[in-house]
């Protein structure tokens, strides 16, 4: 039997980034990764080509939220924010949402034979809807590439190899993930915009 995972409500994800003092342009970046992987998840249901039941949303939307939950503070300390997050969650009681927040820089199990049968989960809606997130705007994994290199990429080749290795991968997953949806990744931004609406506490 197949537990329904513990999730956060939006107001609890709110009070948790107040609680580990999220910056705001942090929280301007989540809150624009959460509207574009529910954009995601509602644009493979509404297209119906899946083959197997589809993550849910409350999952999915307050994975995002939360997924730089740990951001502020490995700023200052350089550690690994995509596993103290994951502590983090796990030690509020949320052990599904820490593992979405673990993958969202590198996902731990891809896998492209379950992303041709039309199966995604919450990790990698979250994972794809972030590597397309450049601060508070959508844009493409090519720029956001670009971004990344700069900024996180210190002119050292290792890290450099390293950066471009997993976007290609999250490139490959977008062709996949792309074949389930009615619409292009150019048009994910559009697509987005007009769904903000349905999240009017963000």
């Amino acid at each position: 039997m197949t537990m329904t995972p513990k999730v956060p409500n939006i107001e609890q994800c709110l009070a948790y980034m107040d609680d580990f003092s999220m910056l705001e342009n942090i929280r301007a970046h989540s809150f624009m990764v959460a509207r574009a992987a529910t954009t995601l998840l509602a644009g493979l249901r509404k297209a119906g080509k899946t083959s197997a039941s589809l993550p849910p949303e409350d999952l999915v939307l307050a994975g995002a939220l939360l997924h730089d939950i740990a951001k502020t503070e490995c700023l200052k300390t350089a550690c690994k924010h995509a596993l103290v997050g994951q502590e983090i969650c796990r030690d509020l009681g949320f052990p599904e949402i820490g593992e979405i927040v673990r993958d969202h820089v590198v996902l731990s199990d891809y896998a492209p034979v379950r992303y041709k049968q039309g199966i995604f989960n919450a990790c990698e809606l979250v994972y794809y809807a972030d590597k397309r997130v450049r601060h508070d705007q959508i844009v493409s994994l090519e720029s956001r590439l670009e971004y990344i290199l700069g900024r996180y990429g210190d002119n050292d080749p290792v890290k450099e190899s390293m950066i471009t290795a997993n976007f290609s991968i999250c490139q490959e997953f977008e062709t996949l993930l792309f074949d389930f949806l009615d619409f292009t990744p150019a048009e994910l931004e559009q697509i987005t915009s007009s769904r903000c609406h349905t999240l009017p506490i963000i």
